[in-house]
């Protein structure tokens, strides 16, 4: 890459629980992929629904991190800090029409299947006690990820106007992501696969707001024997800073990179020192998930 397209990474985890192996295997890719080209890898706090997030999450995931062996550029930015940007943008797109109030209960939604009809798209409701949706037209919009290949969907098909402001007043992560990652210079997302889908949507609101796109990659999801990723709702054990060589090493593997036998005595930063010289995004499985057991 040359100067004016210098590689600028991040990883963005949400405070919703602890860091497990899944979310091993994305910060390993995302924080390889950054420094094996010398670029920056920074760190975001995704921090949008505060009664989701778990007392003491944030400075168990940085201190997870930390024993872990990664190292970050910059400031940690926090989404809580960057609602007046969030906000301003939402304000712009319903004055210019491009985004309307939405008092559509749940159960209505329920009946649609996931994809929004526009119950409210003409009814000009006002924004009290209303989500905010983003009007999509009638394209599908397409991009080539560098692990899956190519991503296609049609957003009025497929998705439906979108929301970008809930009902209860928290910023839906669709807008807030689009608007970090161009703020924040980011170039290249590596993330989990269970965001592919998410991409076009973000690709259209790149597209409304004259921001730039950056290249994606989406790695597997690790997933547990009955197909659910790991995660807290499915108790899945945190990070100990007592097993950061063996889990390394596993999720080199899991990311396709030859780590051998010969790297179990290694210490963290030498794994991570060995991952980066030898960093190869094309050794990445083009799959959507892989089952934990089959990591050794």
């Amino acid at each position: 890459m040359t100067a004016t397209t210098a590689y600028i990474g991040r990883f963005a985890p949400t405070p919703s629980g602890h860091l497990h192996f899944g979310s091993l295997v994305a910060a390993l890719a995302s924080y390889l992929d950054a420094r094996a080209v010398g670029g920056r890898w920074l760190l975001r706090m995704e921090d949008l629904d505060p009664p989701r997030e778990e007392p003491g999450a944030q400075a168990a995931i940085l201190k997870a991190l930390e024993s872990y062996g990664f190292e970050w550029d910059g400031e940690m930015v926090r989404q809580s800090d960057r609602h007046e940007a969030y906000d301003l943008v939402i304000q712009r797109l319903f004055s210019q029409g491009l985004a309307y109030a939405c008092t559509c209960s749940r159960k209505q939604l329920e009946q649609h299947q996931g994809v929004y009809p526009g119950l409210c798209r003409n009814a000009g409701h006002g924004t009290e006690n209303a989500a905010i949706r983003v009007r999509v037209p009638e394209l599908e919009y397409h991009f080539t990820d560098r692990v899956q290949g190519e991503f296609r969907q049609h957003l009025g098909r497929e998705v439906g106007d979108f929301v970008i402001r809930r009902r209860d007043g928290l910023y839906a992560y669709q807008l807030a992501v689009v608007l970090d990652d161009a703020w924040q210079g980011v170039t290249d997302i590596v993330r989990g696969a269970d965001l592919l889908d998410s991409t076009p949507r973000q690709l259209y609101l790149q597209e409304l707001l004259g921001l730039p796109q950056p290249r994606y990659l989406h790695v597997p999801l690790i997933t547990q024997p009955d197909g659910h990723k790991l995660g807290k709702s499915y108790r899945s054990p945190p990070l100990a800073a007592n097993q950061a060589t063996p889990l390394l090493l596993r999720a080199l593997r899991a990311l396709g990179q030859p780590a051998g036998a010969e790297l179990a005595d290694a210490s963290p930063r030498e794994l991570l020192a060995w991952g980066i010289r030898h960093w190869d995004a094309g050794r990445i499985p083009r799959t959507l998930s892989i089952p934990e057991a089959q990591i050794r």
